[in-house]
């Protein structure tokens, strides 16, 4: 699993390692059931601060995508599809929200937006 911190993010740094886990899981990457580093071992291949992974972490357990076992570890929670689906409908929300305000902001139109989704959508 790579996880890469950029200084040059805005997100503070859990929240970069907590959406960079969620992707791998929602792209397949990590399946259910595998096994996530240890906090202690993230922390040190970050050069972070423990209590930094554990935010993450928890914040990951928060939102149902892993599972911490006390004494074993934390774990790609089994998720239905269901959930997967609305993730990236979430994420593709956040995507068509900024292409929508860079549209007005430019006075490009409505159908001329829909009509460019259109097209890229079959393409």
């Amino acid at each position: 699993m790579k996880i890469i911190i950029s200084n040059s993010d805005s997100r503070p740094i859990y929240e970069q390692i907590t959406a960079q886990i969620k992707n791998l899981i929602i792209s397949g990457e990590l399946k259910a059931g595998d096994t996530l580093p240890s906090m202690r071992f993230l922390a040190k291949e970050l050069r972070i601060s423990v209590i930094t992974t554990k935010r993450a972490y928890e914040e990951l357990e928060r939102d149902g995508f892993i599972e911490t076992v006390a004494g074993k570890g934390s774990f790609v929670a089994g998720m239905n599809t269901e959930f997967i689906r609305e993730e990236h409908l979430r994420i593709a929300e956040e995507h068509l929200q900024k292409a929508v305000e860079a549209a007005k902001s430019a006075g490009i139109s409505k159908d001329e937006l829909a009509e460019t989704l259109e097209m890229l959508y079959e393409s």
